[in-house]
């Protein structure tokens, strides 16, 4: 498999949603009384995608939505589907396993990636490329070179225009169009680990120490140029960082003591308006057993955090608790304010299953994942959460017929998203059925909802 990323699972990460249209506010549903509206359309497994059949794993990180089509990463390729799922309707063939994608689509439906070159030998992370979810194909692949080498690379990310991508090798960027911008330059000094970017901003992560004594930087920078616009140093000891959202810029801070292989050891809320970044907020994660907050960032990557939310409206940064605090639910959803890192609300989450946020729909409000509950059989959910009234509504009940494929779809390992009034979920990898898990109940992605 690819070196220099893991599996991850994506809830949301630098975008507060995570399709181009339709990400499920359905005011069908039965209004909310105090607490909790328990009646929600009950859903069904609608199609799968089947796991290819591989001697080890490979990478298939990435799943999208669009009004027409539901777009998963599998091996070597990315393919669109009907919102239902079922016959492919289009494929965008790789040169080789993928190893990389940006998490979410830019406003005009594009996505970059980073894949291997099948026709090198070993095959590495050096081809970039952009895709088009709405038409189907891929735009343009690219290679950077340093000294007549072609360069790895980790991650990739589109930023106010710019395919800017990453790595220990260094970073390369292009135009939306292919022309390129820079290339790696070993000779840099301080140079830019990774960006982050969205569709106005791009972000700059740089490490100005050693291995052992790492120096972070996060700068707001010109997508074009590089040029810094302003900078915010990491406190001393920070050994990772990670941009949750560039606009309010919210970071996700490892000092070395992150619980529960989380990443994130505290978050913190900068103010990037002037040269100079001021910080407004710290968020401690860490406390209890596993941590006292239950987000997932990689290890060393700087974009695709989950399992959390930012809204840019209600200026506030939405986790799930490890635990519920002294109710008989599982766990509960808190809304923190990202200006003076204080709880403003915490809606409880429910005794069939744990709360997961992926995302915000349309009108700000938090979309959450139930996961199934193996014990009792019971099917996930997708919960509408209003942190403010310190409601939730439940949008959708799957089916118990498919709790077991459902659980499958491990947290932290899997990807949820919901959108046009369905729960799609995928796995970031390809691999061999366990011992203990049959090939048809471990498929690569499911789609769930009411049909039609």
């Amino acid at each position: 498999m690819p070196t220099s990323r893991r599996a991850v699972f994506a809830g949301t990460a630098l975008a507060v949603t995570m399709v181009l249209s339709g990400c499920g506010s359905d005011e069908q549903d039965g209004a909310s009384g105090e607490g909790a509206s328990e009646s929600a359309p009950q859903a069904k497994l609608l199609n799968k995608v089947p796991m290819a059949k591989v001697s080890e794993m490979a990478g298939a990180m990435g799943m999208w939505a669009t009004d027409k089509n539901f777009v998963k990463a599998d091996l070597k390729k990315i393919v669109g589907y009907p919102l239902d799922g079922g016959v492919a309707q289009w494929t965008v063939p790789l040169g080789g396993e993928l190893c990389w994608s940006s998490p979410e689509p830019t406003k005009d439906g594009l996505i970059a990636v980073v894949f291997e070159n099948d026709k090198e030998d070993p095959a590495v992370c050096t081809e970039v490329g952009l895709v088009d979810l709405k038409r189907g194909k891929l735009l343009w692949q690219k290679q950077a070179m340093e000294d007549g080498s072609e360069q790895m690379f980790d991650e990739v990310t589109i930023g106010g225009g710019t395919v800017a991508a990453g790595g220990t090798a260094g970073t390369a960027g292009w135009t939306i169009s292919g022309r390129p911008l820079w290339a790696p330059d070993s000779d840099q000094r301080c140079p830019a680990d990774a960006y982050a970017g969205s569709e106005q901003k791009m972000i700059a992560v740089r490490d100005c120490g050693t291995t052992d004594n790492p120096r972070l930087k996060v700068q707001t920078v010109n997508p074009r140029t590089r040029a810094a616009k302003s900078t915010f140093s990491l406190p001393a000891g920070t050994e990772n960082v990670h941009v949750v959202s560039t606009d309010p810029l919210v970071l996700a801070a490892d000092n070395g003591k992150a619980q529960g292989g989380s990443g994130v050891s505290s978050f913190l809320s900068v103010d990037d308006s002037a040269a100079r970044g001021r910080l407004l907020a710290k968020v401690n994660a860490t406390g209890g057993k596993y941590g006292k907050y239950d987000p997932d960032c990689p290890a060393t990557e700087v974009t695709d955090c989950k399992q959390l939310a930012v809204s840019k409206k209600a200026n506030a940064l939405y986790l799930s608790t490890d635990e519920s605090s002294g109710s008989e639910a599982d766990n509960d959803i808190v809304a923190i304010d990202l200006k003076t890192g204080k709880p403003t609300s915490t809606v409880e989450g429910t005794e069939d299953g744990a709360l997961t946020p992926i995302g915000l729909d349309p009108s700000g409000k938090v979309l959450a994942y139930q996961e199934s509950n193996r014990y009792s059989e019971e099917g996930g959910a997708v919960w509408r959460i209003d942190p403010q009234a310190k409601k939730k509504t439940k949008l959708q009940q799957n089916s118990p017929a498919s709790y077991e494929l459902e659980s499958n779809f491990d947290i932290g390992d899997s990807r949820m998203l919901y959108a046009n009034r369905r729960l799609y979920l995928g796995g970031d990898n390809v691999s061999e059925p366990s011992s203990t898990t049959k090939a048809k109940d471990r498929p690569l992605a499911a789609v769930f909802g009411s049909k039609g």
